[in-house]
C-alpha cells in the first residue's frame, strides 16, 4: 500500500507520520499535540494555520480560542512562530517527500520558517512517484510548487550533519482520509 510506503520512507529522514480517518480525529490530534508542545500566545510558542480545504466548515473563531493559534499568516509572525500548519496536496510514496503548490506565499511562510511544521495531507493525496505527480501538475494553476522531504538538514559544515538550519527541524505529517485529493 502506498501510505506504508510513504511512512516508511518519509520516518526513515526523520519525519513524524499519523493517519486519521476523519478531518475531526485529525483535528483533535493535531491540537493536543500543539498544547503538549506548548502552544502559547507568546512569541516563539505560537501557530500560524495557512488557508486550506481542511479548515472548510470548520468554526475558526472556536479554534482561536487555543491561545496562541492564529489564521494570520505574515513574514514577520511566521518568523516567530513555533508551528506553521499547512494542507499539502501530494506525497510520493517512493521518496517519502511532500508537494504542495506553494503559489500563495501564506504556504511557504508556514511550511519553512516555524521550527516545526505540520503538514495535513488527503490519504488519497499519494503518489507512487514523481513523474505522476508531474503528469498531475499544470505550470498554468502552481507557479510554485514545493517539495519537502523531512525536516530540514544540512551536511555542509564539515561534513557534520545539522537538522533545522535552514528550516522547520521537525515535520510532523497527519494524512486524512476523509480529506479527499485529486486522485
Amino acid at each position: 500500500m502506498l501510505y506504508e510506503q510513504f511512512k516508511v520512507r518519509a520516518e526513515g529522514v526523520s519525519a513524524e507520520v499519523t493517519r486519521y480517518a476523519t478531518k475531526n480525529e485529525a483535528l483533535e490530534h493535531l491540537l493536543q499535540f500543539l498544547h503538549k508542545e506548548g502552544l502559547a500566545d507568546t512569541p516563539q510558542s505560537t501557530a500560524l494555520w495557512a488557508e486550506c480545504s481542511f479548515l472548510d466548515g470548520m468554526d475558526r473563531s472556536e479554534l482561536t480560542k487555543n491561545a496562541g493559534l492564529t489564521f494570520e499568516v505574515t513574514r514577520e509572525l511566521s518568523a516567530q512562530a513555533r508551528f506553521g500548519i499547512s494542507q499539502m496536496e501530494w506525497a510520493l510514496a517512493d521518496t517519502g517527500s511532500l508537494a504542495q503548490n506553494s503559489t500563495a506565499i501564506e504556504q511557504r511562510l508556514v511550511s519553512s520558517l516555524p521550527s516545526i511544521h505540520i503538514a495535513l495531507a488527503p490519504t488519497n493525496g499519494i503518489l507512487p512517484d514523481m513523474p505522476t505527480l508531474l503528469s498531475r501538475v499544470h505550470p498554468q494553476e502552481c507557479a510554485y510548487l514545493a517539495m519537502i522531504t523531512g525536516p530540514s538538514r544540512t551536511a555542509d559544515i564539515e561534513r557534520v550533519l545539522t537538522i533545522g538550519v535552514h528550516g522547520p527541524d521537525r515535520l510532523i505529517i497527519i494524512f486524512v482520509d476523509e480529506l479527499g485529493g485529486d486522485n
